[in-house]
């Protein structure tokens, strides 16, 4: 697997694993291997795992920004799962200095009515076409593409967009609709609980196992194996958790 923390930034291949668990009262209900860094991409598959063991989904998920994506809120909202997932720049948003900052698309004014958005200089966008992509999971996302009719000579155009000919965003309407949700859970009452429970659920179980108990590397090879030393390491937390209790 490709180490994301790798000093030499060569891109080069490491045996290792991405471990992911779920968590409640810091005790270990569910875990996976997975053999890439991307956190987005497991979501849904370490889900489905969760089902396969209980029978029945989560009623409730909180996750960092690592697992916000259109995607996995589509996934969740099918399953039937409350979504208190934060989105890349959650946290970013949430200062004035973002907030004002021209270049960024998702300050810009959107109207449903004519489907068009406004740029900071109150010029009209028009819609221009779709695109589509295909995340590693084959889901199709499709962005909406809007132009800006003269950029030449606009007083903001340093701050607001600085390439060639006029400005061009692409947006996710599902997307923007998908982060809008997450925003508002995230910023009620439950939501700054759950954010506020989140690490220290989750991440002292990974500060207990590999810092605690010196579990820092696999003993055994191959993903079959792995797996079964997780499971081990597992338990013996969870006993050992409940033993103290």
């Amino acid at each position: 697997m490709r180490m994301k923390e790798d000093h030499m930034k060569n891109g080069q291949l490491k045996p290792a694993y991405n471990w992911q668990l779920s968590t409640n009262d810091q005790f270990i209900l569910n875990y996976s291997i997975h053999q890439t860094t991307t956190d987005t991409v497991v979501l849904k598959e370490h889900t489905e795992d969760f089902y396969k063991l209980y029978e029945q989904y989560p009623e409730k998920c909180t996750a960092d920004a690592g697992y916000g994506s259109e995607e996995n809120y589509e996934y969740l909202e099918d399953k039937g799962i409350e979504a208190f997932v934060k989105f890349n720049y959650f946290h970013k948003e949430q200062k004035k200095k973002w907030r004002l900052d021209p270049s960024k698309v998702n300050n810009l004014h959107y109207s449903e009515d004519k489907d068009c958005l406004y740029c900071p200089m109150g010029q009209e966008m028009s819609f221009v076409g779709t695109k589509t992509r295909k995340t590693k999971n084959n889901y199709t996302q499709t962005y909406q593409r809007y132009q800006a009719k003269n950029c030449q000579g606009c007083p903001m155009r340093g701050s607001c967009f600085k390439g060639k000919g006029n400005r061009t965003v692409e947006i996710s309407k599902k997307l923007t609709k998908y982060k809008q949700t997450a925003r508002d859970k995230l910023l009620s009452d439950e939501g700054v609980e759950k954010r506020k429970q989140r690490p220290a659920d989750v991440e002292a179980v990974f500060g207990q196992i590999k810092n605690n108990e010196k579990f820092k590397r696999f003993l055994l090879r191959g993903k079959e194996k792995v797996e079964i030393e997780i499971g081990l390491v597992s338990i013996a937390h969870n006993i050992a958790k409940l033993a103290r209790i």
